[in-house]
């Protein structure tokens, strides 16, 4: 029996270091986002021509007839060659269908589009109208936009931060705690994509004035996902 304790006295004397385990701190994870709107400096819009005609030669011949003359307009307009870029160029054969009939090619399709951009807000409306009466049949926008986002994006980034501390220390306080650090810090997506452009089709003889046009604001936001590890308050 003398024998057996120590070794009895050994392992209660290891007990309580084997016994102790590393403390996990709690944890808050938050996201917070934050909003701004600024006044455009860039506007962008889309004109095309679509034709079509028995043969293909003559469906692109025809198309490219009234393409160069959208360009010569949007050019007397005052828009520059390094502002105007091509977006789609397509041909495609056109059929008619009957029920139990095998499908009968009618001619063909062509199109041609191009995108424009420029810094004078007040000629969007113009350009859509020196366009549509030079012969394009397809014009979308204007989509207004900020040609450097990036210092606005900023402004958004460091509100959304020190909404996320502000919303963190509120639930630390909440919960008998305090803000210990800050573990980690993630931004989600990136500049909104703007909605979906409106699509006009019409003939050139349809529009007797330029379309009355405003900017208006755009509105620029950034999202965060913030970790925070919290500690008890003494």
């Amino acid at each position: 029996m003398p024998r057996v304790r120590p070794t009895i006295a050994a392992l209660l004397i290891g007990a309580p270091a084997a016994a102790q385990a590393p403390v996990t701190p709690p944890i808050l994870t938050l996201t917070a986002s934050a909003d701004l709107a600024r006044t455009p400096d860039l506007v962008r819009l889309t004109a095309g021509v679509t034709t079509s005609a028995p043969t293909a030669a003559d469906a692109m011949a025809g198309n490219a007839a009234r393409m160069n003359a959208v360009l010569a307009a949007l050019k007397a307009a005052g828009v520059q060659g390094r502002d105007v870029q091509t977006t789609g160029l397509s041909l495609a054969p056109q059929y008619r269908y009957a029920p139990e009939q095998p499908p009968i090619l009618t001619g063909y399709q062509a199109r041609n589009a191009v995108s424009i951009r420029t810094a004078k807000l007040a000629d969007a409306g113009k350009l859509i109208d020196a366009a549509i009466k030079a012969g394009a049949n397809e014009v979308q926008g204007p989509e207004f936009t900020i040609a450097n986002p990036d210092a606005a994006l900023d402004e958004a980034r460091t509100a959304a931060v020190a909404k996320g501390r502000a919303r963190a220390e509120l639930y630390a306080r909440a919960a008998g705690m305090k803000v210990a650090r800050i573990t980690g810090i993630s931004e989600a997506g990136g500049p909104p994509e703007p909605g979906p452009r409106p699509l006009m089709r019409m003939a050139a003889a349809e529009v007797s004035a330029a379309p009355p046009v405003q900017p208006g604001e755009v509105n620029l936001s950034a999202q965060v996902t913030m970790t925070f590890e919290l500690e008890r308050l003494p």
